[in-house]
């Protein structure tokens, strides 16, 4: 357990914050463990079309069996909606003293995949970030964050209506607020003081923690991570279309791309199994990207298409 000892000048300097980085960085946990995360089954489904194209070794070499995350993968963030591309910025920045002592908190080592030349390791590992954040994440992301921003407005109207201790107090069953203390119940049940002493104490909503999560290590900025409200209805799907009322509203050419891209393909790909030209088919896909029915990511010098999640709800009448 960590407890965070706040005064009153920290109390009033509470915030919330979310980290595209940071959420990646605890997804990550979901793809290691997916047993630990029922509510984001969907999602796993959703990508695992897409899995072989990640870099597993990187990212995987990112968890432990306790299900912890290196600290660099948990920035706090530092704006209430910060940009993931500055987020990596920065990454690349890290010292290589810092990012081997995040690892070795972690594991207990540094992995075999993150030793060598740092810069070298530094940019495969923002390579495999970037990869797993466009396949994964960027097609779901306005989803999720409106998940987290409407959970930090409720929060807001609490605070506002009944004070920031019943916030602290409903973050989750393992956090607990007693005036001056904020007890965080990890892990390990041993004692644990971080006095906070103006660092600030930032509250971060997540997909992706099932309790509530802190730093590995207490001397970084205080933050706690908890389980954002609303992600059971987030995944909710529509009811099933008729037989062939998508091909009546797609036509016959749209609707076969659809229900060929359940797995990501170029439209190299898709002009060759259908017999028909790349310009064609690149037309039909640009305007149902544009609709909302697919999304795309570049893999190396190819750009692969594959349906989103209202792709996926018709494809199912397909």
């Amino acid at each position: 357990m960590i407890r965070y000892e706040l005064d009153a000048a920290d109390i009033s300097a509470i915030r919330f914050g979310v980290s595209p980085l940071s959420e990646l960085g605890l997804g990550l946990r979901a793809l290691s463990q997916p047993d630990g995360f029922p509510l984001q089954q969907p999602w796993l489904e959703r990508i695992a079309s897409v899995r072989p194209l990640l870099d597993l070794e990187v990212l995987l070499g990112l968890v432990n069996d306790r299900k912890w995350t290196a600290d660099f993968v948990n920035p706090r963030p530092s704006s209430p909606l910060t940009s993931l591309d500055d987020e990596l910025v920065a990454l690349g920045r890290i010292p290589r003293a810092r990012f081997v002592a995040d690892l070795e908190r972690l594991h207990g080592e540094v992995p075999p995949v993150f030793r060598g030349r740092h810069d070298l390791v530094v940019a495969r590992l923002q390579r495999a970030l970037a990869t797993a954040w466009d396949l994964c994440f960027a097609p779901h992301w306005p989803r999720m964050s409106a998940v987290l921003r409407a959970d930090i407005a409720y929060r807001g109207r609490i605070a506002a209506q009944s004070g920031l201790g019943a916030v602290l107090n409903g973050l989750s069953d393992a956090a607990r607020y007693d005036g001056r203390h904020l007890d965080v119940r990890l892990w390990n049940p041993d004692m644990r003081r971080r006095p906070v002493l103006g660092d600030g104490l930032t509250l971060v909503p997540s997909m992706f923690t099932v309790r509530v999560s802190t730093p590995i290590d207490d001397d970084l900025p205080p933050t706690v991570m908890y389980p954002a409200r609303g992600q059971g209805a987030m995944w909710s799907r529509s009811t099933q279309p008729e037989p062939d009322a998508v091909s009546d509203l797609l036509g016959r050419t749209r609707s076969t791309l659809l229900a060929a891209l359940g797995e990501p393909a170029s439209s190299t790909d898709l002009a060759l199994g259908l017999g028909v030209s790349t310009s064609a088919v690149n037309q039909h896909l640009r305007v149902m990207e544009r609709a909302g029915l697919l999304n795309r990511a570049r893999y190396g010098r190819a750009v692969l298409y594959y349906r989103s999640a209202a792709g996926d709800a018709l494809a199912a009448g397909v």
